[in-house]
């Protein structure tokens, strides 16, 4: 993978979210969005109440139906296991994680072969390292349901505490799958998607299942499910056609729009690998609403792709000076051509 567009930034700890905005006294709907405009190199302050506003009659809005896992487990002594993504074969890619204090961090043992009992009697097996970090392994038992009794959101150092998996929904959320929060789309409320509709931009859905985010070090993400449906296929050729601009609602929505858009018909199912990279053309979104990405996170590459090198740079120099909040509970950037 080519170098991320913004190598590296200091990202002060004070900046990481620790809680859900609901819990800072915010409503979900009330945090902070930064806009910027490639064509103009603006960039503005707002809060996210303030999107119906900002988008025009005729846009269409992408969003992901896919809901929260509780995707961790304990699993043996000092560790816990984060189930990931499911595999074709009916295996999961999963993560060990030693117990550090109240969070975990990166475990790097294991051997292929090794079973862990987990709580219920399941015994996780270890097949064969995926990656550095992921492990493709298989559960004794039908995994949905397990985590479902058993698991817990997956929570980094920087969330102080345990959240219910309701803090982890988004409001689009009816099919369960990702290991982690699609949380581009947490802060709309019911009240913003009609304000919406009433100001003449339209909702198409698609599903990704996301994996967990903590990408180590210039590592490349790695195959998602997928499923665009031809009425959000039909919808997004439409909106391009008629002028309207395709707004992604996180950038699960782009990979997978961007993947379909290069089959034909911009409809599909199945397994995506695609990178967006500012290498690459865009053929499905316009704009982009996303959270505030790590330093050397690959997200920042297909970032790129919409506000290019130099505005991006200004964006996160600017998202540091202003004081905004990273993670999956904090504030959001919205992209605009």
């Amino acid at each position: 993978m080519d170098a991320p567009v913004i190598a590296d930034f200091a990202l002060p700890p004070e900046l990481e979210a620790h809680e859900p905005a609901e819990a800072r006294g915010t409503p979900r709907d009330g945090v902070r969005m930064m806009v910027s405009r490639r064509h103009t190199g603006e960039i503005s302050h707002h809060r996210f109440t303030d999107l119906p506003g900002l988008l025009l009659p005729g846009d269409l809005v992408v969003i992901n139906t896919s809901g929260t896992l509780p995707a961790a487990v304990a699993c043996g002594p000092g560790l816990a296991v984060h189930f990931c993504t499911p595999l074709p074969d009916g295996s999961w890619l999963a993560e060990l994680r030693a117990r550090s204090g109240p969070a975990t961090i990166p475990y790097h043992g294991g051997l292929p072969g090794e079973e862990y009992t987990l709580p219920g009697g399941a015994v996780l097996s270890l097949r064969s390292r995926a990656t550095r970090r992921l492990w493709q392994a298989r559960l004794s038992t039908a995994v949905l349901p397990y985590l479902l009794r058993h698991g817990r959101p997956i929570r980094y150092s920087y969330v102080h505490r345990d959240w219910p998996i309701e803090a982890y929904q988004t409001v689009f959320a009816t099919r369960p799958g990702s290991a982690e929060m699609p949380s581009a789309s947490r802060p709309f409320s019911t009240g913003i998607v009609t304000r919406l509709v009433a100001a003449g931009i339209t909702f198409a859905s698609l599903t990704l299942h996301t994996g967990v985010s903590s990408l180590e070090g210039d590592e490349d993400p790695y195959p998602e499910p997928y499923d665009v449906p031809p009425g959000t296929a039909r919808l997004v050729e439409l909106t391009r056609r008629n002028g309207g601009r395709v707004i992604a609602a996180g950038t699960t929505v782009v990979r997978a729009l961007e993947t379909a858009a290069r089959l034909p018909g911009g409809a599909a199912a199945g397994w995506t690998e695609h990178i967006v990279t500012p290498a690459g053309r865009l053929l499905a979104a316009d704009g982009l609403l996303t959270g505030l990405h790590e330093p050397r996170s690959s997200h920042l590459l297909m970032l790129g792709a919409f506000a290019g090198t130099d505005l991006l740079r200004r964006c996160y120099d600017t998202a540091v000076a202003e004081r905004y909040l990273w993670h999956e509970f904090g504030d959001v950037h919205l992209l605009l051509p």
